[in-house]
This record gives structure tokens, sequence and C-alpha cells, in this order.
């Protein structure tokens, strides 16, 4: 089985530790693993500083994936085989998972004031080893307590862009994103394409990359070839991946069930630099 190079743990929103990420790569047969948490790279440093990355049995891929600022859509762009511990895209995410913080209090003020009945320790229960605290550990929150039935629901009616407890947060712009990306040794990727909605803006954001995620389980089979015939068009570096969160409710429920090639992942892999091998 070949590679996965789009996975969270739970120092972001994923459900799995690193190690168990790890570990159910290889026991399932994974060739490579990109670990591409929202905001930050604790998870893979976790693994570093505990002896476990390099791994034996897997090519681990060390990622990072980032949101950008934009007045109409949302920008996710991915940043592989970055130096973790690079200080330039340290003070990038730290200002990221600062402002996210702000506006986690907010929200449950919010959430308050409309007679729900959560705290702030409630949610910091359920993501556990995270600092990137987002909208999808309040929403499990919310579900734990009764107070939804599913992730779906909260997001619906409370949560999500336009909902009574929606709050926009400080996001980095698209260039500085990149650059932080590259001064940390790394490649942009834009991720998710398909989220964008607008084709003329992921071909004008193509100019900026280093690759496309031209494989993601979302895709129709249209979609895929016409981000295939976009990386050629712009020389790109094509990756993919699941994902994968660890949680049903998301677009795979197991690891290994959407993977890419290992010629793909190698392309990716072979271009990690001495600062993020370590």
């Amino acid at each position: 089985m070949p590679g996965d190079l789009h996975t969270h743990t739970n120092f972001s929103d994923g459900s799995y530790s690193p190690e168990m990420l790890v570990f159910k790569a290889k026991e399932i047969g994974l060739h490579y693993l990109g670990i591409t948490d929202d905001d930050t790279v604790d998870g893979i440093r976790h693994l570093y500083e505990n002896e476990l990355y390099p791994e034996s049995g897997v090519n681990i891929i060390p990622g990072v994936e980032l949101r950008a600022n934009h007045p109409d859509t949302e920008v996710q762009i991915i940043g592989y085989n970055i130096d973790i511990y690079n200080e330039v895209l340290s003070d990038m995410i730290n200002t990221v998972i600062e402002a996210r913080w702000e506006r986690f209090s907010e929200i449950i003020k919010i959430l308050q004031r409309e007679k729900f009945n959560i705290r702030e320790v409630d949610v910091l229960k359920v993501s556990g080893t995270s600092r990137s605290i987002g909208r999808s550990h309040i929403a499990r929150t919310l579900v734990k307590l009764g107070e939804f039935k599913s992730l779906n629901e909260v997001f619906d009616k409370i949560l999500g862009k336009g909902c009574p407890a929606y709050l926009p947060r400080y996001l980095p712009t698209i260039d500085e994103i990149v650059d932080v990306i590259h001064r940390a040794s790394g490649i942009a990727v834009l991720a998710q394409p398909k989220l964008i909605k607008n084709d003329e803006l992921v071909e004008s954001l193509c100019t900026k990359m280093d690759g496309l995620e031209v494989y993601h389980p979302c895709n129709t089979i249209n979609d895929t070839g016409n981000y295939e015939a976009l990386a050629q068009k712009y020389n790109l570096l094509m990756t993919g991946g699941s994902d994968f969160h660890g949680e049903p409710s998301r677009y795979v429920d197991k690891l290994g069930t959407f993977t890419v090639s290992d010629e793909l992942s190698e392309q990716i892999y072979s271009k990690i630099s001495t600062e993020s091998r370590l």
C-alpha cells in the first residue's frame, strides 16, 4: 500500500495520537505518511523528541496545514518537508494559535449567552494535547454534552459561517504563508482546491505554489482530471491524501482507504531538506 500525504493527529483536530497514527500506518502497510496538523507542528515535534521520528517501516513527511486570509473563500495551504524548528514558521504558528484562543473564548461567551451549557474547561478536556483549539473541538464538546446530535448539526445551526456563534479569526495572507513555508525549507502546496469553489482563483493561486493537492476524497473524477491538467500546466508537484482525522464524520473512516502512489509520494519525500530530516 503506497502513501497518505494528508493526515491529522490529536495535536490539532484529529483523534489519533502521533504514535497511534504512525503505528496504524505501519500496521496497514503505508510506505509514506504526511502529518499535516492544522496550525501546529507539535505532533511531529513530539515524535522527534521521543525518538519516534525518523521511524523505520514508514517514511514520515513533516508538514503543516495553514489557512490563508481571502475575502471570498477558504484557502488552505500545506507546507511539506518543513524545518519544524524554524523560528519564522514558529512565530507565524504562535500568532495564529493565539488568535485561535481569543476566538475560542469569545465563541464560548456567545454560546453561554445563547443558553448552551458549555464551559471553556469542557472544551479543553475534549481538545486534550492540542494547542490549536478550533470550532471542531467546540462542536465535539457540544455533541458530548448532548446539546446536538452530530457535528454536522452543530455547524449547520450554531458554528457555521453566518450562524449565531460563528466568528472569523486572524489569518495570514497567502503570500505570507508561502514565504514562511519557503523560509522553513518547505514546499507550498494548495490543498483542497475544490473547496475554493472558484476555478479562476484556483488557477491564479497555482502560479504562487510549488504543488497542488490533486487527489482528495471529496473530488469527483472530473475534478481530479482538471487538477491534474492544472498541475501539468504550471509544472507543479502533485500531492494527495485522505485528510484523515480519525472520525467517521470526516472524508474517510479508516486510514488506508484513500491513498496515492509510491511514485507520487516519493517525489515529495525525496525533496525533504536536511533541516526537516533533522
